[in-house]
């Protein structure tokens, strides 16, 4: 699809952005990341200097890029090595230029934030309500996003008691809870949205946002009862939570005279703000806007 593919300024410069919808991910062009850190004449030629003085980067070549169609500048689509952007922050690593350092400081300071957190995790949740303070989010909101964080953990640790412990098996579950009561899979519903890398929580509507809390609290207190072993159990008892979430809506649809599962986002009532505090943003955000 043609608006899967899309340029970015990056510091003045264009640099060549895919989003990937199965993976839900942005990969972006190593080629045009390294000319624009680095000015070099020759990107490919700095890429493989780059690669021979990084052993390590070297070896993991191969999972950290992927071959990626993308536009080039006669207008055609060839492939070209591209990286999400854990894969950027990684070659960013090895880059020896002063355009890279805000970028490296910021990831230093990212690791610093992620060890404070370890120490003290209530600072996790100080550190969310401020971003969305910084955000413009509206603290009524906030209250209800921050209730919905926590019944979230009660519900995955839940989940890692009954033996699930692959990151795609609790993608799996979430998505049958979430379409047991919104009739849509999580990334149905994010396309519904207009959504792609955005997370739906933070999307969600209150109405929708406490249907969602109320059956991941469903869901976890039927885990806990009825202790399944399996991963068919486990989506048993996450169809029941979500249709207890289904009943409320289905008896609040009724009343209003309206679906309550809706396009607008939460984004959409925020009330922009006059000053912004930039701390922890990435460096370069600015060029994006």
């Amino acid at each position: 699809m043609e608006d899967r593919f899309a340029i970015q300024l990056f510091e003045g410069s264009k640099v060549r952005v895919v989003w990937d919808e199965d993976q839900e991910k942005y990969f972006f062009s190593v080629v045009d990341i390294i000319q624009v850190l680095t000015d070099s004449v020759d990107a490919k030629q700095y890429i493989k200097r780059l690669r021979s003085r990084d052993p390590e980067l070297n070896l993991r070549w191969g999972t950290i890029c992927t071959p990626t169609e993308m536009r080039a500048t006669d207008g055609k689509m060839y492939k070209t090595q591209a990286a999400d952007l854990q894969g950027i922050f990684r070659i960013i690593q090895s880059v020896p230029s002063k355009k890279a350092e805000p970028v490296k400081q910021w990831l230093a300071q990212l690791g610093q934030q992620r060890i404070d957190q370890m120490i003290d995790p209530e600072q996790t949740f100080q550190m969310a309500v401020e971003d969305y303070r910084r955000q413009g989010y509206l603290d009524k909101w906030i209250n209800e996003r921050m209730r919905s964080i926590e019944m979230r953990k009660e519900l995955t640790d839940e989940w890692q008691r009954s033996g699930i412990t692959e990151k795609r098996d609790f993608a799996i579950l979430t998505n049958v809870l979430t379409q047991a009561w919104s009739g849509m899979t999580t990334g149905e519903y994010k396309r519904y949205k207009g959504l792609t890398k955005e997370n739906l929580r933070d999307n969600m509507t209150n109405i929708e946002l406490a249907l969602n809390t109320l059956a991941e609290v469903a869901t976890t207190e039927y885990s806990r009862q009825s202790n399944p072993k399996t991963m068919e159990e486990n989506k048993r008892v996450a169809r029941e939570g979500g249709d207890v979430a289904r009943e409320a809506r289905e008896t609040m649809e009724k009343r209003l005279g309206r679906s309550v599962v809706s396009k607008e986002r939460a984004s959409d009532y925020i009330i922009e703000t006059s000053k912004k505090d930039k701390k922890g943003e990435l460096p370069f955000d600015d060029e994006n806007k």
